[in-house]
C-alpha cells in the first residue's frame, strides 16, 4: 500500500507561482507512473498531469500546458508540480495519485489511479 502526502498549496495572486510536492511512502516508487489531479467545488476531479516511471515522459491537460511542469525524484520518492502564471480558474484541491498497473482506463481518467493523497488547497485570487 502506497501512502501519499501532498504539500505546498496556499493562496497566491493571479500570475503567481506555487510548487506542490507529493511524498510517497513506498520503496518501489520508481516502478509507478504518477499523476496530479484537481477538484474545484461542485466539479468532478480532473486530470492535470502525468509522469512516467523514469520521468522521461510527461503529459498535461490542455488547460495547464505551458504553465505547469510535473517532475519526479525517484531517489527521494517525490513527485512535484511547478505551477506558474496561475489563474483564478486553477483554484482547486490538488491531489497526487499512483497509476494502477493494467487498469484498462485511459491515463487522464481518475479510474486509472489509486492511493490518492489527502489533497492540498490552491487558491488563486484575481
Amino acid at each position: 500500500q502506497v501512502q501519499l502526502v501532498e504539500s505546498g498549496g496556499g493562496l497566491v495572486q493571479a500570475g503567481g507561482s506555487l510548487r506542490l510536492s507529493c511524498a510517497a511512502s513506498v520503496d518501489t516508487f520508481s516502478t509507478y507512473a504518477m499523476g496530479w489531479f484537481r477538484q474545484a467545488p461542485g466539479k468532478e476531479r480532473g486530470f492535470v498531469a502525468r509522469i512516467s516511471r523514469s520521468g522521461g515522459y510527461t503529459v498535461y491537460a490542455d488547460s495547464v500546458k505551458g504553465r505547469f511542469t510535473i517532475s519526479r525524484d525517484n531517489a527521494k520518492n517525490t513527485v512535484s508540480l511547478q505551477m506558474n502564471s496561475l489563474k483564478p480558474e486553477d483554484t482547486a484541491v490538488y491531489y497526487c495519485a499512483v497509476e494502477k498497473r493494467n487498469s484498462g482506463a485511459i491515463y487522464y481518467s481518475p479510474l486509472a489511479y489509486e492511493n490518492w493523497g489527502q489533497g492540498t488547497q490552491v487558491t488563486v485570487s484575481s
